[in-house]
């Protein structure tokens, strides 16, 4: 861990591993934070935390509704309004969902987004899909 202060900011890394040799959390910084933030976003449902009830973006409610214009609207919304509340850090520039491998069960979910202090535009994607019963081992 560097002594130089991050201006984006500083944050345990998910999940949390503690080095060996120094006892000290893994960290992670800047835009790797960022990233790692918006995972833990997507990936968090509504009431899982504690102190944070209205924390996440409930996608795993989702996961079996029938994919129509009008649902991909309503996700990129839910997940636009979750980035809007919980990661101040960024700008959504356009959040784009990649339906073809449907029948698979899978849609990438894509951000395009600004880092607001440096001006600095980013992708993250985040594959959002269903496991079937018979991939079980």
């Amino acid at each position: 861990m560097s002594n130089k202060k991050s201006f984006l900011g500083t944050g345990w890394g998910f999940p949390p591993e503690f080095k060996n040799i120094s006892k000290q959390a893994g960290m992670l910084s800047d835009e790797e934070d960022i990233q790692s933030s918006l995972e833990i976003l997507l990936s968090t449902r509504q009431g899982e935390r504690v102190m944070r009830p209205d924390y996440g973006c409930n996608l795993n409610e989702l996961v079996f509704e029938p994919l129509t214009t009008t649902f991909k609207t309503y996700i990129q919304d839910l997940i636009h309004t979750a980035i809007l509340y919980y990661e101040p850090r960024i700008e959504v520039n356009k959040i784009d969902l990649d339906d073809t491998a449907e029948l698979e069960g899978k849609i990438i979910i894509t951000i395009d987004y600004t880092v607001r202090s440096s001006n600095t535009r980013f992708n993250f994607v985040y594959p959002f899909y269903k496991n079937e019963g018979t991939d079980i081992k």
